[in-house]
């Protein structure tokens, strides 16, 4: 009877490091519903069974309840599930242990040892039927455990008589669906090796060759290993022997062929009539090969398993660097880290680009897959077989489920649910970014009943989650079922009274809802007036409602605009946000007022609002006060001293804040007479740079420089300013010029440093 290969010491169940590998496509599993299961992906897996009822009255340990409890109410904390296991297993009691890793393997359905260890507990207990359908429950939940398929079937070896032709059958179709499960594997070393011994210890030699003949096309580790086996095996035994009759007949009539385009024409055909006693030469007188036509027959043989070892080395090669970057190819809680991640990411998109023939997002004709087929690669079916292998090891990192039902959703919607399914019901049930993406897979291709089971079963599961409440509300929402969903954002409302900022989150929404989609003002400004009862110091409740209100007929809601502006400002709102409502406030009545005499009365409030709160002077532009890289440069590395360098300093400055200033500087400037005069400004030679100075520097260049200057204006303009060479303090000199005197000075016309920035900045930023 063939043993069991060497299995990893980290892989055996230990509770250090809980292993597992997961299903592979081709293999077919029975759903629960009753249907065929999908190629692709695990079937529904719900528990392990549990024990008979001969046992249901056993006393359990004494710790096993307080363990148990933890775990229960623990159930993401692994490190209390094998603190219960490891107690069960030093305890060796049947029953506690029997519950034990039931309940554990509904969590943990990757950790492939405890499934061997649970087989090994019914085995021992005498339950020997009971440890096959373990093995047949832990094999649909991991079906690329090739461990645990070597456990299957030494396990049925070891129970069934092998003298029996159903038994021999039974075992040859359960290595047929391992093979095809994980045979893939690039660690499928063990599970064919094992294969292939088996038929020789039952005299089928043939049925070894075929064995060897699959793994020579298949990238595996010990790929070498398996040529040579190969090798030795045909050159071990007679043709006749290793070959099926209608391999053995081909391979016979090449070596014909062969024998005949050597001799040439000495050679007597095979149809025509041979002297007397000449017998055929690839014969011997009772009817077998000679030895010479048995050497032939084998050299052929391998030539041609040469070419095929040669097409397959290369592709381990390929594979080769990837393979050997993942460092933990089994299940585990521990993080990966970004290595190894990536290692896997890597890995997915390089074999995505191999069977899409380097196009990761294409299709491959089947003429394409044919020949990959051909050539030792299984195109698509190896893409499904890696992300199944990955979903082993990161099966709880989304981004890889996610990129799995990317590739898979052009090539089957069904397969795709199954891996959602897998991914939301097993492995990430608190994972709330997968579920919302299956939901939308269902209502993308109509399935809405399904979308709303999934997303209320998220709620159930992740109570208080605003997305997911959300996201019910907009499926009901675009299923034309406004009543629901007002209906689910109005619950929402209730129940998060005792949470101001929820509250007022929903309350937001369901306005809006009821405003632009219900066409009901009233109802929607009853739901913004109730939450800001409840939460007065919400200023999005407050913009929300003056949203609603500037929105309607302004001839009509001007007191409703009014009262919810005087309302925030009345509130415990932020100075900047009152200054805001208060602009926003001053907008509308210039906008929308009746009369001059309200628009007046609206600013003289707003003025009387600036001056409680204070001014608040903008700060430098990025630390430069406003400087470009020349005047910044030459204020800072004293290039200013001479006259020369001041006068450039100065004008570059100039030319500077004019830009800052210029939308709104020329706003303002629309009355000055046409052409401009210009006049060259007469700079004082004596003056440092300095901030006064380039203030004074501006004014006169905005002044004229001959005797029509008014110096009474420009002193009224120096006692004004508090900050002088600020943007801001200088656009309010301005302000303050044309509040002094209301028609243009005599003789006012603007400087050439002005003339050139006005050119610069293409004198109006509206024309």
């Amino acid at each position: 009877m063939a043993a069991e290969g060497p299995e990893e010491l980290s892989r055996n169940g230990d509770l250090r490091t809980a292993a597992a590998e997961l299903q592979t496509p081709g293999l077919e599993l029975d759903r629960p519903d009753g249907k065929a299961g999908s190629p692709v992906g695990m079937a529904e897996y719900t528990a392990p069974l549990v024990g008979g009822e001969e046992d249901e009255d056993a006393e359990l340990p004494p710790d096993f309840n307080r363990l148990w409890t933890s775990a229960q109410e623990n159930p993401l904390d692994f490190t209390s599930w094998t603190e219960l296991l490891q107690y069960c297993e030093q305890e060796s009691h049947v029953k506690a242990s029997r519950r034990a890793l039931s309940s554990f393997l509904v969590r943990y359905p990757l950790c492939y040892g405890y499934w061997k260890k649970f087989a090994d507990l019914e085995r021992r207990a005498g339950n020997t039927k009971r440890a096959e359908e373990v093995c047949v429950e832990g094999l649909k939940a991991i079906p690329l455990s090739i461990d645990l398929w070597i456990h299957y079937i030494n396990l049925l070896l070891g129970t069934l008589d092998m003298n029996l032709p159903e038994s021999t059958q039974r075992i040859r179709s359960v290595f047929e669906e391992a093979v095809a499960a994980a045979g893939l594997d690039f660690q499928a070393d063990r599970l064919w090796d094992l294969y292939a011994e088996w038929e020789k210890e039952q005299g089928h030699l043939s049925a070894m060759t075929a064995v060897y003949d699959r793994v020579l096309r298949i990238p595996t580790q010990l790929y070498q290993n398996h040529y040579e086996k190969l090798k030795t095996h045909i050159t071990s035994h007679p043709p006749q022997s290793v070959l099926s009759p209608e391999e053995y007949k081909k391979i016979r009539a090449t070596y014909r062929e062969s024998v005949a385009q050597g001799e040439g024409t000495n050679r007597v055909s095979d149809g025509e009539e041979r002297p007397p006693g000449e017998d055929e030469t690839s014969e011997t007188a009772n009817g077998t090969d000679t030895e010479e036509a048995v050497q032939k027959m084998q050299e052929l043989l391998l030539a041609a398993w040469e070419k095929t070892h040669a097409q397959n080395e290369a592709e381990v090669r390929k594979r080769w660097e990837f393979e050997d970057a993942i460092k933990r190819p089994y299940f585990h809680v521990k993080p990966l880290d970004k290595a190894q991640l990536k290692a896997w990411q890597s890995y997915l998109d390089w074999e995505r680009m191999e069977a899409h023939g380097g196009n990761i997002e294409g299709d491959v004709t089947q003429e394409q897959e044919a020949e990959k087929c051909d050539n030792c690669v299984s195109g698509h079916a190896r893409v499904l077989f890696l992300f199944e292998r990955c979903l082993i090891a990161c099966s709880l990192y989304e981004e890889f489920w996610t990129k799995y039902v990317q590739y898979l959703e052009p090539h089957g919607l069904d397969d795709t649910r199954t891996v959602f399914r897998r991914a939301c019901e097993i492995h990430l049930p608190h994972k709330h970014s997968i579920h919302l993406q299956w939901a939308t897979f269902e209502e993308r291709y109509g399935n809405l009943q399904e979308a709303r089971r999934i997303l209320q079963a998220l709620e159930q599961a992740l109570p208080g989650l605003a997305v997911v409440r959300l996201r019910r509300v907009g499926l009901e929402r675009r299923a034309g079922k406004l009543e629901v969903a007002e209906s689910l954002l109005r619950e929402a409302v209730e129940q998060s009274k005792a949470m101001g900022q929820l509250h007022a989150f929903y309350s937001i929404k369901l306005a809006r809802l009821l405003f632009k989609l219900g066409k009901n003002t009233g109802r929607a400004r009853a739901v913004l007036q109730e939450a800001i009862e409840l939460s007065p110091d919400n200023s999005r409740l407050y913009l929300n409602l003056l949203e609603l209100e500037v929105s309607g007929d302004p001839r009509i809601n001007g007191s409703a605009v009014q009262q919810c502006i005087s309302r925030a400002l009345a509130a415990p709102l932020s100075p900047e946000t009152k200054i805001l409502f208060s602009q926003r406030g001053l907008q509308f009545a210039e906008d929308f007022g009746s009369s001059v005499q309200s628009v007046l009365g609206v600013y003289d409030d707003h003025q009387k609002l600036l001056k409680e709160l204070g001014s608040r002077k903008r700060g430098a532009e990025n630390g430069h006060d406003g400087c470009c890289s020349t005047c910044w440069a030459a204020r800072n590395n004293n290039t200013t001293s001479s006259n020369d360098g001041r006068h450039e300093w100065v004008t570059c400055r100039i030319r500077c804040l004019w830009k800052l200033v210029s939308a709104t500087i020329w706003q303002q400037l629309w009355w000055i007479p046409q052409p401009l005069e210009p006049v060259q400004p007469v700079l004082p030679t004596q003056l440092g740079p300095g901030t006064a100075t380039e203030s004074w520097l501006i004014l006169y260049g905005l002044s004229s420089s001959s005797a029509g200057t008014d110096k009474a204006l420009t002193q009224v303009l120096w006692k004004r300013h508090t900050i002088p060479g600020n943007a801001g303090d200088f656009l309010g000199m301005l302000l303050q010029f044309y509040e002094y005197r209301c028609s243009p000075p005599p003789g006012f016309h603007i400087g050439n440093p002005v003339l050139m920035a006005k050119r610069e900045v293409a004198f109006s930023p509206g024309r």
